[in-house]
């Protein structure tokens, strides 16, 4: 008897409580989705600001590329030449002398280089209209193979019912006579070219000269000090980096060189001196340098021999010397520490090569290197070095399977 009083107090006790509570959750929810709605319009206007900051980058680069790309260069010359500057200070010589010796030694070795290959070089671009006549003529079967095919096409249409595109019956009448060039317009041609030229060359020297210090009293107002002096760690990784890898990469590629002219000379190749000379400066671009230098002489080679099997033996001599080079040489004496995806360095190559050209293909390998050393510095990085890095190994699970794995 005494139960049933005490308890039903307690009952009207909490339904209020309970009610109150029912009533206070609707609040609560909406808060939340509120919330979420928040977080997710936040995401949305951020993806929307990296792409509009990308594309405005992308634009910027395009319209300011006379103006940046000999800056670029002079930094991409700097951190490469910057180890042995350094090395040399160390033995008491100054900068500004070593700098000035090493960008002399510079220019002369690709002046060198230039004059020996121009003779050659300017033989073949005077031939011209021979090659192109010596091809048209030994691939004259394979034209008419075309040719019958086109008109096969040309009856099966005929035959459907579609009428034949009208043929222009206008006369063709010869080109306007060029406009004689004169001094002036060579002049100004040739002017900004020299321009960017001694600016790169000025601003290189005066990089080298001022060394690491100078980065670090340009680094110190816009960073805090624990700031900077990371910031100059990563400059330093980037520079060693760099220094070693194309220091390594250069004198690999001039070996490459020298041994495809060799082989080419071997074969018979016409010009083998200008053709190792190729190889040797177009391996410094990953995967389509040795591809365009495959091409050129296989072109070459056709046009220069009566017979196919000399053609296919200078291919396949180059192809297994880049195959060596590429899959023994570099792996032995860079390593795998700076390895990159080849999608990421095809992508970054086109994308340079749209926006800056020459240059931009010269640049976009060494802005991945110094990303991916960069990001390798970073306590946030992991996914960029990841993204950057080529897959190996076996692959990951992924979550869809450990999902349906986790189900069953």
């Amino acid at each position: 008897m005494n139960a049933v009083p005490q308890a039903a107090p307690t009952a009207l006790a909490d339904s209020p409580s309970r009610a109150a509570q029912a009533d206070e959750a609707p609040p609560a929810r909406e808060r939340s989705d509120r919330s979420s709605a928040r977080r997710n319009t936040g995401r949305s206007v951020t993806r929307a600001l990296w792409i509009v900051t990308i594309c405005v980058a992308v634009a910027a680069l395009r319209i300011g590329r006379e103006l940046l790309v000999p800056i670029v260069m002079a930094l991409l010359i700097t951190l490469v030449l910057s180890g042995i500057v350094e090395t040399l200070r160390r033995y008491r010589i100054p900068r500004a002398l070593s700098a000035v010796v090493l960008l002399v030694l510079f220019g002369v070795g690709i002046g060198g280089m230039l004059y020996a290959v121009g003779t050659p070089a300017r033989q073949w671009i005077d031939s011209a209209p021979r090659v192109l006549r010596t091809i048209e003529h030994k691939t004259r079967p394979a034209q008419s193979v075309v040719r019958r095919l086109d008109a096969i096409a040309r009856r099966a249409s005929a035959l459907a019912g579609a009428a034949d595109p009208p043929v222009a019956t206008a006369s063709l009448s010869a080109p306007p006579p060029g406009a004689a060039v004169s001094a002036m317009d060579v002049v100004e041609g040739t002017s900004g070219v020299l321009a960017a030229l001694l600016m790169g060359a000025a601003l290189t020297l005066l990089l080298l000269a001022a060394g690491p210090p100078a980065l670090a009293r340009m680094a110190a107002p816009v960073t805090t000090d624990g700031r900077a002096i990371h910031v100059l760690r990563v400059i330093e990784a980037i520079r060693m980096e760099l220094g070693r890898y194309y220091g390594t990469l250069a004198m690999i590629n001039l070996l490459f060189g020298a041994i495809t002219a060799l082989l080419m000379w071997l074969i018979g190749m016409p010009n083998p001196v200008l053709w190792g000379a190729l190889a040797g400066v177009l391996n410094f671009i990953p995967y389509l340098g040795c591809a365009t230098t495959l091409a050129i002489l296989t072109i070459v080679a056709f046009v220069s021999f009566d017979r196919i099997s000399q053609t296919a033996l200078v291919a396949a001599s180059f192809l297994a010397l880049a195959a060596i080079e590429g899959h023994i040489v570099e792996p032995v004496f860079l390593g795998r520490r700076l390895d990159l995806n080849p999608i990421v360095v095809l992508v970054a190559l086109w994308v340079g090569a749209c926006i800056w050209g020459i240059a931009g293909m010269v640049v976009a390998l060494p802005l991945l290197v110094a990303t991916k050393v960069a990001a390798s510095h970073s306590d946030h990085g992991g996914a960029v070095v990841r993204f950057l890095s080529p897959p190996r190994g076996r692959a990951e699970r992924t979550w869809p399977s450990q999902f349906i794995r986790r189900r069953g």
